[in-house]
């Protein structure tokens, strides 16, 4: 085959392969832009649908969230219309009673007008009548209203003169009735202060004398040794009929225990003399002061109070020579520190302060017959005066309810005193006043429904009351206990607490035979 054939057939072969390639490349690269038009149709359909789903979506919680505002809007505006109403009929309430509480005025002060018109119109008429009525009256008197009132005022006054003299007279009687009354109030009140129950044991001591001869010696000439004596002692020296003795009287029975040392020093010693007795008054004053120190610091040692100012130690010492309803003072003073020392114990509270204003409560009263004033109010100063703690000077203040306590420490001091003061056998009572005192507790308590029987017992601290079983149930007893404590409160006056015990019980007796 010749060369150019073979070159012809190649290119031949060569178009045709070209043009298939590219026929065949044509046909896939249509297929493929086929495939991917319809790709790009699907991804488009899928996207318009998705599109449509979220707008419809979206569309829904538009309406949704709308609907919701609206429903919100409409209950608000609901509410508020509610409200609104509410306040227009409360308004128009108010409206109309205003119109109404108007009109009410309006006719009132039409009334009240009209009535004024009448009353003026009355006034005018019976200023008429009372002219009419005057010029009568002097008509038939002879008077004129001038001479009328000068008559009538001249008998008011020759009456009132009659009857101011009753009323001064009646006065005079009712005031010296009243000023006798305080007077012995005032005396009984100074002798409580001065004396205790019993006079004579408590404002005077008694010197024994070796012989009645002894007794002129103590006189001296012209009475001059017994002059001497009272005049350095303030003591009365009462010398009588009473054989081999000598009678010392005062209100103060400090100075009556510095001359009653005095005079017995004197009696031992037998030189009587102004000059020795002068000299043996000193010495039994510094005696007597050697022993008020010892006693206070005895007290202080004995309740154990320590860091009082000397000055107290020695008014408190002086106590040892004071009584208050023939209860020696001091005595009273160290019990009521030991009293409150046990309920400060018992109560928590600072036992040492408590038995210190125990013991310092009553400090006034060593110096009440030389200082004007209550105790109290002597004790407070003193307290003050030697930098005592406000709580101890308070509870001095406090324990006679002079001021309302305002401390547990005082209402302790309170309590102590009072028990101090009203344990039997403490002070002196009239023993027919005790008896009658008991009967009227037991009368008082027999009195009640339900009672059989009652009695009184530990001094009258306590009324034991057995009651009918039968009258009394377990419920009514409670009941009937508060009535009694209460009628018993309201009715007795009674130192301290009675406690009120009521009793209840049930026998079944039966015999065998």
């Amino acid at each position: 085959m010749p060369w150019w054939l073979t070159v012809i057939l190649v290119v031949v072969f060569a178009a045709v392969a070209f043009f298939l390639g590219i026929t065949y490349r044509k046909k896939v690269s249509e297929r493929e832009i086929s495939s991917a038009e319809e790709e790009a149709r699907r991804i488009i359909n899928e996207a318009i649908k998705t599109g449509e789903s979220k707008q419809r979506e979206a569309l829904l919680e538009a309406k949704e969230s709308i609907h919701k505002e609206r429903t919100e809007y409409e209950r608000e505006v609901k509410e508020r219309r509610s409200e609104l109403q509410k306040q227009e009929r409360r308004l128009q309430s108010k409206e109309e009673n205003l119109d109404k509480k108007t009109d009410n005025i309006e006719k009132k002060s039409e009334l009240l007008n009209k009535k004024i018109s009448e009353a003026d119109a009355i006034r005018e008429e019976v200023k008429l009548i009372k002219r009419s009525e005057l010029e009568m009256l002097e008509k038939l008197s002879g008077y004129t209203q001038e001479e009328a009132k000068e008559y009538l005022i001249q008998e008011i006054e020759s009456e009132v003169t009659h009857e101011k003299a009753m009323k001064i007279k009646e006065l005079e009687a009712k005031f010296k009735e009243e000023a006798d009354e305080k007077a012995r109030e005032y005396i009984t009140l100074a002798i409580q202060r001065c004396a205790a129950d019993h006079v004579a044991e408590a404002t005077v001591s008694v010197v024994p004398l070796p012989n009645d001869e002894m007794k002129g010696r103590v006189i001296g000439r012209e009475g001059r040794n017994i002059r001497a004596i009272e005049t350095l002692t303030g003591v009365d020296l009462i010398i009588d009929d009473t054989p081999e003795a000598i009678t010392l009287s005062s209100f103060d029975p400090y100075r009556r225990e510095i001359a009653r040392v005095a005079l017995e020093k004197l009696i031992t010693d037998g030189r009587i003399h102004p000059a020795r007795i002068e000299e043996t008054v000193e010495k039994a004053r510094k005696e007597v002061e050697a022993t008020v120190k010892a006693e206070g610091e005895r007290a202080t040692f004995e309740t154990g109070v320590h860091g009082l100012n000397p000055e107290l130690v020695k008014l408190l010492g002086r106590q040892k020579y004071r009584t208050s309803y023939g209860q020696n003072v001091l005595k009273h003073s160290i019990e009521v520190s030991h009293i409150a020392g046990l309920l400060a114990a018992e109560l928590g509270v600072d036992v040492a302060l408590a038995k210190r204003a125990g013991l310092l409560h009553d400090i006034g009263k060593s110096i009440d017959h030389e200082v004007e004033g209550s105790h109290v109010a002597i004790g407070v100063e003193l307290a003050r005066r030697y930098k005592e703690n406000e709580q101890v000077v308070h509870a001095i203040e406090a324990h006679h309810g002079d001021v309302e306590p305002q401390t547990l420490i005082a209402c302790i001091v309170q309590a102590a005193d009072t028990i101090s003061a009203a344990r039997p056998g403490a002070r002196r009572e009239n023993i027919e006043n005790y008896i009658k005192r008991l009967e009227k507790l037991e009368e008082l308590t027999n009195s009640f429904p339900g009672v059989a029987s009652s009695f009184a017992i530990q001094a009258g601290r306590e009324i034991r009351i057995m009651v009918k079983p039968e009258e009394v149930g377990e419920d009514q007893m409670v009941l009937l206990a508060r009535d009694i404590a209460k009628k018993i409160e309201s009715d007795l006056e009674y130192p301290g607490q009675i406690k009120v015990n009521l009793l209840r019980e049930t026998r079944a007796v039966e015999y065998a035979k």
